[in-house]
């Protein structure tokens, strides 16, 4: 029998990651203890997500275990052995501002979870590939030094810049930043991931995501920024924009299209890979723009107030370049754009939230 071990299952990209693989015949087993609703209430719960992923998988095999628990993951990973062929890590605290309160509480699920799931991958499935889910956000606020020209709905980067045609590379620097102490957790991680490839000659690899997205998102203010929009849109809730005179621009992902890169590498895996990975100039747009977008699609009025202060370390323009992934495994390409991504969220989820939010008008 040959397993995917997913964390966070029940997350966007998680969730996504078991439907793909669990549809390509391999048993999936999900690790995923709802943190997310600790974090940002009960709003933000994945539980429904586990519930459609129990019913409609039959492949899944769901394991409530913490990713800071080493004793339950090396339990679960002693349990499967080498049928592990492949670990998908997408369990995180995910949030800038969340980090800040619990700043031992965000290093614990994101650096020391990550190093168990990579320990336990050597000790008892060393043949597995691992995949980890990073984030631009290794790179600090170094994005906010690059050349930025103001338009009329968005920063844009000065066309004579050499990251102006493709977007950002890795050949950014992750160091001399401020990170946000999420961030600084996140370095720690992908940094673990990279090592344990080169040093351990573990099949590794971190893809740096910007914006992923998608309808299965348990969109909350902190953390989920298309979803949310959309989500505030449709319950008549009020938007806040931080910063940046809303022009912030930002790549965004449909985690269908991230988890095809995934697969993609899975099949032909290297060792301490380092990707850039979003929607590139085929998919990105700022906060303005976005919100017109949404009141295009619903035919709503969007109700949104604006915070001069930005978020600390948080980028003014990201927009990925996903050349080097493409290189490496020609035939890529994405298939969502920020247009078609949000007439998904819409069409999914605009019964769901809109009686939530009149069951929260009657109470």
């Amino acid at each position: 029998m040959s397993v995917a071990l997913i964390t966070g299952s029940a997350g966007l990209i998680g969730s996504q990651a078991v439907l793909h693989f669990g549809g390509l015949g391999i048993h999936v087993v999900g690790v995923d203890n709802d943190m997310r609703k600790y974090f940002f209430g009960a709003e933000a719960s994945t539980e429904w997500m586990r519930r459609q992923l129990i019913a409609s998988v039959p492949s899944y095999e769901h394991h409530s275990i913490d990713v800071r628990s080493e004793k339950q993951i090396f339990e679960l990973f002693r349990h499967f052995g080498r049928e592990i062929a492949l670990v998908v890590h997408a369990a995180a605290q995910p949030s800038h501002d969340w980090a800040a309160r619990e700043p031992l509480t965000d290093f614990s699920i994101n650096a020391t979870g990550t190093l168990n799931l990579l320990e336990a991958t050597r000790q008892f499935s060393p043949d597995a590939v691992f995949i980890f889910t990073s984030t631009n956000k290794v790179y600090g606020d170094t994005p906010n030094s690059l050349p930025l020209v103001e338009q009329e709905l968005r920063w844009e980067l000065d066309p004579g810049h050499r990251f102006a045609r493709s977007g950002i590379s890795e050949e950014m620097s992750t160091d001399s930043s401020l990170h946000s102490v999420f961030g600084a957790s996140k370095v720690a991680a992908d940094s673990m991931v990279q090592e344990y490839g080169r040093y351990f000659g573990m099949k590794t690899v971190c893809f740096r995501a910007g914006c992923v997205t998608g309808p299965a998102h348990s969109a909350a203010q902190l953390h989920g920024f298309l979803a949310y929009l959309m989500r505030c849109n449709m319950s008549r809730a009020r938007y806040r924009v931080f910063g940046y005179l809303g022009k912030q621009v930002r790549d965004n992902i449909h985690s269908s299209d991230l988890v095809r890169a995934f697969e993609m590498f899975f099949r032909n895996p290297r060792s301490a890979e380092v990707y850039n990975i979003g929607g590139s100039r085929f998919s990105n747009c700022s906060v303005r723009e976005a919100i017109l977008m949404c009141e295009e699609i619903s035919g709503c009025e969007m109700a949104w107030e604006y915070a001069p202060s930005n978020r600390k370390g948080d980028h003014i323009w990201w927009i990925s370049d996903i050349s080097k992934f493409e290189r490496h495994y020609p035939g890529y390409q994405l298939r969502y754009n920020v247009q078609t991504i949000l007439r998904e969220i819409h069409d999914e989820n605009h019964r769901r939230w809109r009686k939530s939010a009149a069951q929260a008008a009657r109470a």
